[in-house]
């Protein structure tokens, strides 16, 4: 293994702390507002945090990867469908 791969899972999972960061400060403002919109937005991240996290732990040439990112589209459609509530009302 090359030294640019093991960088790769490290940086994976700064990111992955990076959106569980993220969606605990949703989840303040959330408790603070009411605001489903800050929930939506909660749940993306703590979806983006899980995706990120399985990218840093499944092997590069594996077909999971494929559901890993099916997560990353949920997470996606989750913000759309926040903003599309929040701006329905």
């Amino acid at each position: 293994m090359g030294r640019g791969l093991t960088v790769v899972p490290f940086i994976q999972g700064a990111v992955a702390m990076g959106c569980v960061v993220a969606a605990t400060f949703f989840l303040r403002f959330w408790r603070e507002s009411r605001d489903r919109l800050f929930l939506f937005f909660c749940a993306a991240f703590w979806m983006l945090g899980l995706s990120y996290a399985a990218l840093g732990t499944v092997a590069v040439a594996t077909e999971w990867r494929v559901y890993v990112f099916l997560l990353r589209l949920l997470a996606f459609c989750t913000i759309l469908l926040g903003i599309a509530e929040k701006n329905r009302r």
